[in-house]
This record gives structure tokens, sequence and C-alpha cells, in this order.
């Protein structure tokens, strides 16, 4: 029986890595832009379940935060969305199942299960400042994407190659 020589355990261990490497393992929330070859970014997600994005509303110059939940299928979920004036494109009351509040000014509609596998949102370019709420730390997109770009919002996997290409948020201010 012949012996395997050091440089053919070595091979056999990089090929394993290698082939590791392709393998997704990192949960994310995927920020990919929608009609560019720019790189996406990624909040790489553990054990957290929940994040939000604020915004400052186009036309009444108002916070809005819209809070979102990952399911057990890797889908996002809206549950809540906070607003501070009635204007132009709020909703005026809650949809069948949820429960409208006003509390210290803010208007919530909240117990809502709006389920998406993915949504898409635009950076905004002059005063939206689209933020990321995560682990009760803000993260402004446009550190990490070009103001005016589209992106899909999802929940991937990412192997290691992929984190490598894209821009992790949390690691971008």
């Amino acid at each position: 029986m012949r012996k395997f020589q050091p440089i053919q355990y070595l091979l056999i261990f990089f090929i394993i890595l290698i082939f590791f490497a392709f393998i997704p393992f990192q949960k994310a929330i995927v920020f990919q832009p929608n009609h560019s070859n720019a790189e996406f970014a990624y909040i790489p997600v553990k054990n957290e379940t929940h994040f939000g994005i604020k915004y400052t509303h186009s036309i009444h110059l108002s916070a809005v935060v819209e809070s979102y939940k990952i399911t057990r299928d890797e889908r996002i979920q809206q549950y809540e969305l906070m607003y501070e004036d009635f204007s132009i494109g709020m909703p005026s009351n809650a949809e069948k199942g949820e429960t409208f509040e006003q509390i210290n000014g803010a208007y919530y509609i909240k117990n809502m299960k709006r389920d998406f596998p993915y949504f898409h949102l635009r950076i905004g370019q002059v005063r939206a400042n689209h933020t990321v709420i995560f682990n009760n730390k803000e993260y402004p997109l446009s550190h990490s994407i070009s103001p005016g770009t589209s992106v899909k919002v999802e929940i991937r996997k990412l192997n290691f190659f992929k984190q490598w290409e894209g821009v992790n948020i949390l690691e971008s201010l």
C-alpha cells in the first residue's frame, strides 16, 4: 500500500477548503442594486431577527420607521409602521387584524403581518436619508450604497467569496 506524501495532504486540505468557501452559510439582509453592476451591501445575521428602515418622508418631511422581522422560512415580514404626519402617502387607519395607535404624537400601525420574499427600495438622494436600524444602532445606507440607487432587499445566505465581494454595512462606518 502506498503512503500519502505531506504535499498530497496539503493539496487535499486546500481542495476541501476551497469547496467549503463556496457553500453559503452566513444568513444576511442583502441590499442588491437592481440595475447596475455596483457591489451589494449586506448585514450579517446570527440570532437577530428584527430590523427597521427609517427615512424622512419626501412630502411632509417627518420621520417614518418601517419595522421588519425575518421569518423562519427566511422571508421578510413587516410588523409595524410608525409615522409622525397624516399627510399624503401615509395610511389613515389599520387594515383588518392590525391595530392603530397614537403615542406621544406619533402614529403606529401594529400587529402587521405583511410577508415578502423581498422588497425594493430606492436610496434617497436629497433628504430621505434611508437608515437601517439593527441591534438598536443606526446605519445610513448612503454610506454603503450610492444615493439614488434602487435596491432589492432580501434575506440570503452568502458564501465566503460573496461576503468578500459585498460591503458589510456594520463595518462600513
